[in-house]
Parts: structure tokens; C-alpha cells; sequence
């Protein structure tokens, strides 16, 4: 594949990126290939150059995909984290990282078992690709490429003869993820399964084994997301924000937030406002 096919960064929804702004890095998204579109939602990269500056911390809330990452000391496979907080990665001289967003449910069809095997750990990428993949050339390769969307192509490239066949449960599970991050009416686990036409306890096996985690915390997560997306916008109104979102009251948001973003609404909203 050339670079240019996927070098036209695909619609995505960008508000798990904190403090987007602030940071001086180039983070880009590339469309995957025909042949991995079945999985992935689409490939990341970020290149950044601070030499002579400080580290820049970048936060990333915490969302129902599995990421496989080559970066300039690694390569991994990250999973769910339930600890809902945001995960945290230090940028730091110069360099460029290549990721895989897995589509929510995406990431089964490559195992044996189910998606939880990844929950609350990262793992080595041959945990999901199997050999003969080499993810030592492939991060090197990465880091060699003369741009990042030559480097999320041959990243693409390298996982293409290694998919497994398609799966339609995929597709049914990432319509239910979209559908919660789309809706705030979706509040609870059994309004999700109203909308599955499952019974609670089926959606959380069909959650724990092709998402990672239950249905509790995709909607937990989800609407984490929406609370920082209309922060950076200007929140105002918390109380009915809290209301709209299925918080018992605005206390409740207010510590939910703090403690997965590191400061309350207000401040975080000023601090978007100001950087």
C-alpha cells in the first residue's frame, strides 16, 4: 500500500485527548486498508520534537478498544483499564509513535479466547499477532520512515497477512459501543440491553468477551467522555449536565470526573480556555 492511501486523516471522535491544545505534538488518525477495516477503526500517530524544551505529559481518557502501539523503546498491546483514570504518556526529546484502534469488539477475531485476556494490562504484541509477525522490524521500521504516514502504512502492510477472517459479531458489537457514546439516554447497563434485545446478564457476557469489560463500564466511560468534551467547550451548567448523564447529582459528576482527569470540570474547562 502507498502512504497516500491512507495519509487523509479519517473522521474520528477526538475528545478522549486532553488538553489537545496544549500539546505541541502532530497526532494524526489514517484509515486502514480494505482488508483490516473489519477490525480497526484506524491507525494513530503522533511525532513530537522537544529538544531544549520540558517533557509534555499527554492525557488520554480511558475507552473500550484495544491499542497496538509501536513506539521508539517498544511495542505493546494495551488493554482496557478499569481503573478509570486517564492514561498518562510522557513525550519527551523527539520521536514518533504508530498505533492500532481496534474497533470495540474488533480485536476477538485475532484471539483464542476472549478480549479480557487485555483488561488492565498491557501485553506483548505477540500476545495478539502471532508469529511470524516481527514486531521488532515493525517498530523499527517505524521509526526509519520518512513520515508518519509512510510509517502507519507499513504498519499496516505488516498486519494485513496476519488477519484472521471477519466475524459479523463485530460489527454488532461496535454498533452497541457507538450507540452509547452517541446517546446519553443510554444511563444504565439494562438500557443498553433494551437496545441489544438481550438480557442483562447475556450482554455482559457478550461485553466481558468481545469489549473486555461490562457494559457498566462502557457507559460509565462514555459519558466520562461527554462531560470532558463539553468542559473543553465551556462547561456552565454542571447540575444539569449531571442530570442529562445519569449522575445522581452534580457532587457525583464533580468526583467522577476529578478522579479520572486529575482536576474538577471548572478548572479543567479554564484551563482548555487558556492554553
Amino acid at each position: 500500500m502507498e502512504s497516500a492511501d491512507i495519509a487523509a486523516e479519517p473522521a474520528g471522535d477526538p475528545r478522549g485527548i486532553l488538553h489537545a491544545r496544549a500539546a505541541a505534538d502532530a497526532f494524526a488518525r489514517h484509515h486502514p486498508s480494505p482488508e483490516l477495516v473489519p477490525f480497526v477503526d484506524y491507525l494513530w500517530s503522533v511525532e513530537w520534537d522537544r529538544t531544549g524544551r520540558p517533557p509534555h505529559v499527554q492525557k488520554i481518557l480511558p475507552n473500550p478498544a484495544v491499542h497496538l502501539s509501536f513506539e521508539p523503546d517498544r511495542s505493546r498491546v494495551t488493554g482496557l483499564s478499569r481503573r478509570r483514570t486517564a492514561f498518562r504518556y510522557e513525550l519527551t526529546g523527539a520521536g514518533r509513535v504508530v498505533g492500532v484502534r481496534f474497533r470495540a469488539g474488533g480485536a476477538r477475531p485475532w484471539l483464542a479466547g476472549p478480549v479480557s485476556v487485555f483488561t488492565d494490562r498491557e501485553a506483548p504484541v505477540a500476545e495478539l499477532v502471532g508469529a511470524p509477525f516481527d514486531a521488532a522490524a515493525v517498530q523499527s521500521a517505524v521509526r526509519a520512515a520518512p513520515d508518519a504516514a509512510t510509517a502507519a502504512a507499513l504498519v499496516d502492510a505488516a498486519l494485513v497477512p496476519h488477519r484472521p477472517a471477519p466475524d459479523p459479531t463485530v460489527d454488532r458489537v461496535a454498533a452497541l459501543v457507538a450507540a452509547v457514546q452517541a446517546e446519553p439516554g443510554i444511563r444504565r447497563a439494562a438500557d443498553l440491553a433494551d437496545r441489544a434485545d438481550l438480557g442483562v446478564r447475556s450482554l455482559q457476557r457478550l461485553c466481558a468477551e468481545w469489549v473486555g469489560v461490562g457494559p457498566t463500564w462502557v457507559v460509565r466511560c462514555a459519558r466520562l467522555h461527554e462531560a470532558a468534551a463539553r468542559a473543553a467547550g465551556g462547561l456552565v451548567d454542571r447540575a444539569g449536565l449531571a442530570a442529562e448523564l445519569g449522575y445522581a447529582d452534580q457532587a457525583h459528576l464533580v468526583r467522577d470526573f476529578t478522579r479520572v482527569v486529575g482536576e474538577p470540570p471548572a478548572r479543567y474547562a479554564h484551563a482548555v480556555a487558556f492554553s
